[in-house]
């Protein structure tokens, strides 16, 4: 649940505070630069520097990812400028919060084509365009040059007693599963970032707490003034319940086609979809429609419209609603019906997509499943093994192979 900050702000600062879970340090009575991000926004002559530390350990990004992108975004359009750190160097570590173990290590071509993939997939959330608005990074920059003199010294600034009490080395210690040394280094490196781009904010999600506060102790230690930390909540996914991830396949990847994003947008939760609007829109919040229905659908395409422009989510809209309502697309091409009465269950969901004719075999449905083609009702699927027992979890819903394959399963 989103949690706002309450503080006495002018108007002109309400696209800092939204959606925002914290802000440290804040104290809103204070006319102090140092102590008040409002008043440092205030009074600065010059860009302030905002920076976002990504980490490419992965190919795919989704729209948790793209809560702080957003906010990046907000500062660049207030004129300031965002530093989008690519975690080149400390990805070859990876981020040890919230793990059980250790990260595998990852190889630089491994992460260089992450990269790539990553920076595709947020043009169109920040300004690349606009002079002075964006600079990107790679932190091997700068760490892939220190030496072991500067390491140690990396290494002075904090006890082991204050990195165990860190979240999640703290789990694996009491648990005693193994911690090595390497994951020690990876907040200061992070930190270490702040300390190399003159950060004056740094953006992360609620659970980089940690990590951002290593950033201004590191600052402080190199003569520099402390960042401050802006914190965001972490998005639930499409089940209103866990936090979005693509393990759990309740998620909405930036990459998507614009129908499969329109048709989980348009069924959020009615628990969730206030956070929705607030963490990726800006539609003002006092104006969202009544009727739950007509707010689902207003989410979905405003959410589409940001990713695949105005034409392509008034097309997706159409789709959707004509596929549920009349079993034809907007074209007017018809979706064929497939009955599952004809399926033995439990069944595999390649078996049933063998049997629908969708795929010409059960290899087939394997390889199109996991090339990431096959949907149920709009819901990527990508696990072959995925059993269903019963018929009760498909009836009425649309599987779809690819852009142009499409059946509603009936009884």
């Amino acid at each position: 649940m989103t949690v706002s900050v309450s503080v006495p702000v002018s108007d002109r600062f309400d696209w800092l505070f939204r959606g925002v879970t914290e802000i440290f340090p804040h104290q809103p009575n204070s006319a102090d630069p140092a102590e008040n991000l409002s008043q440092r926004l205030a009074q600065t002559d010059r860009p302030l520097r905002v920076k976002l530390g990504i980490d490419p350990t992965g190919a795919d990004i989704h729209l948790g990812h793209s809560i702080p992108l957003r906010k990046l975004r907000s500062f660049q359009d207030a004129g300031h400028t965002a530093v989008l750190i690519i975690g080149d160097f400390t990805a070859r570590i990876g981020d040890p919060t919230g793990k059980s173990e250790v990260r595998k290590q990852l190889t630089p071509e491994e992460v260089t084509n992450n990269a790539l993939a990553y920076l595709d997939r947020v043009r169109p959330i920040l300004d690349f365009d606009t002079p002075g608005r964006l600079e990107v990074r790679y932190n091997s920059e700068w760490l892939s040059k220190l030496d072991l003199g500067e390491t140690l010294e990396l290494l002075s600034t904090m006890t082991v007693g204050q990195m165990i009490a860190k979240e999640g080395f703290a789990t694996r210690y009491e648990r005693e599963n193994p911690i090595f040394l390497h994951e020690f280094l990876y907040p200061l490196m992070q930190g270490y970032d702040s300390v190399a781009v003159k950060a004056d904010v740094e953006l992360g999600g609620t659970d980089q707490k940690f990590n951002l506060a290593v950033g201004r102790d590191l600052q402080r230690h190199f003569g520099q003034t402390a960042q401050f930390g802006l914190l965001m909540p972490i998005l639930l996914g499409t089940d209103g319940v866990q936090k979005m991830s693509k393990s759990l396949n309740n998620y909405v990847g930036l990459g998507e086609d614009a129908l499969s994003m329109y048709s989980k947008l348009e069924k959020t939760p009615d628990s969730t979809i206030k956070d929705y609007f607030t963490l990726l829109t800006d539609l003002p919040l006092d104006r969202l429609p009544e009727n739950p229905r007509a707010a689902q659908k207003l989410l979905a395409l405003e959410v589409v419209t940001q990713y695949h422009g105005q034409t392509q989510a008034t097309q997706a809209q159409a789709d959707s609603i004509a596929l549920i309502t009349t079993g034809q697309n907007a074209g007017g091409e018809s979706i064929l019906e497939f009955s599952i009465a004809e399926i033995d269950f439990p069944a595999r969901i390649f078996q049933i997509l063998a049997a629908s004719g969708l795929c010409s075999g059960s290899n087939d449905a394997k390889r199109q499943i996991q090339g990431g083609a096959v949907k149920l009702d709009g819901q990527s699927i990508d696990n072959i093994e995925l059993t269903y027992d019963d018929a009760a979890g498909l009836v009425g819903k649309v599987l779809q192979v690819g852009k142009k394959r499409f059946k509603r399963l009936v009884n």
